[in-house]
């Protein structure tokens, strides 16, 4: 009981000591190529504006750890040939890479991922899709700054009129 009791005064002090460095690292399962394309694919997706896009978010570096940490080799592969794809389709295309392209060509060319009668291209654009929205919608930016998020327990609001309603009794 002393040792549980001692290990929880010092769950704090030990906590506040992680830093990145600290914390294990999981080895990212794309190049460092494949990841800046994954960063363009997602600021494709949601560009920036008068709001941070998804790039500037790290987007792309929360959607390598979701499918590293998350997913089966299966789909990390199929995340891995999407990008490939999607690079020899932008070459084959536009004559020049993905990064290269303006944003007319990219919405084209990931529009046509996503109707596209394979089921690993369509598969791979939803993923991407739905993490790189997870992603933007979960970040400190957005959750700060454009939801207002609070943390728990948020605002007591304890002097507030009830609202009452009749009861009718049945017979």
């Amino acid at each position: 009981m002393a040792v549980a009791a001692g290990a929880l005064i010092n769950l704090p002090a030990w906590a506040t000591n992680w830093t990145a460095e600290t914390v294990k690292h999981t080895p990212n399962f794309l190049s460092s190529g494949q990841g800046d394309l994954l960063g363009d694919i997602a600021e494709t997706i949601i560009p920036a504006t008068d709001t941070p896009g998804a790039k500037a978010l790290n987007v792309h570096q929360f959607i390598q750890k979701v499918v590293a940490d998350c997913y089966d080799s299966a789909t990390q592969n199929n995340v891995r040939n999407g990008l490939t794809l999607v690079e020899e389709q932008a070459q084959k295309s536009f004559g020049k890479p993905f990064a290269q392209a303006d944003s007319a060509q990219r919405m084209a060319l990931l529009t046509q991922l996503s109707k596209s009668d394979d089921a690993a291209q369509k598969e791979f654009y939803s993923l991407v899709k739905g993490l790189t929205v997870r992603g933007y919608m979960n970040s400190e930016y957005v959750m700060t700054n454009l939801t207002h998020y609070q943390m728990i327990p948020g605002h007591y609001y304890g002097c507030v009129p009830v609202p009452t309603k009749a009861v009718s009794q049945t017979k």
